[in-house]
């Protein structure tokens, strides 16, 4: 993922582990590739999908992760914020809440 001056810089861990496992960081980048291109849902609506999964999820990384992409995919902050939102009635507040918290702490920045 390419940074752009209003993008923060990917997580220095990752980066780190990038690094250090390429072979494994090349692997996991091949099978991301092929899982995007194994049907027609195009890139913006497959970054808000997997915000919405892993908000379900309550990964923090993932939510900061798919901010970021989703963004850079041409998402607006507003549909990133609708995507939280409609995780209330699943989720409840509190994991809600979580995952707002999350992606401000990525929009605030862009």
């Amino acid at each position: 993922m390419a940074n752009t001056p209003s993008m923060p810089e990917k997580p220095a861990r990752f980066a780190a582990f990038e690094q250090k496992y390429k072979d494994v960081f090349e692997s996991y980048e091949k099978m991301g590739t092929a899982v995007h291109q194994a049907g027609p849902i195009q890139k913006k609506t497959r970054e808000l999908i997997k915000l919405g999964i892993s908000a379900g999820a309550q990964k923090e990384g993932a939510v900061h992760s798919h901010t970021r992409k989703a963004l850079e995919a041409g998402a607006t902050k507003e549909e990133i914020r609708q995507v939280v939102l409609l995780t209330l009635p699943t989720l409840g507040m509190p994991s809600m809440m979580a995952a707002m918290t999350w992606i401000e702490d990525i929009l605030s920045k862009s």
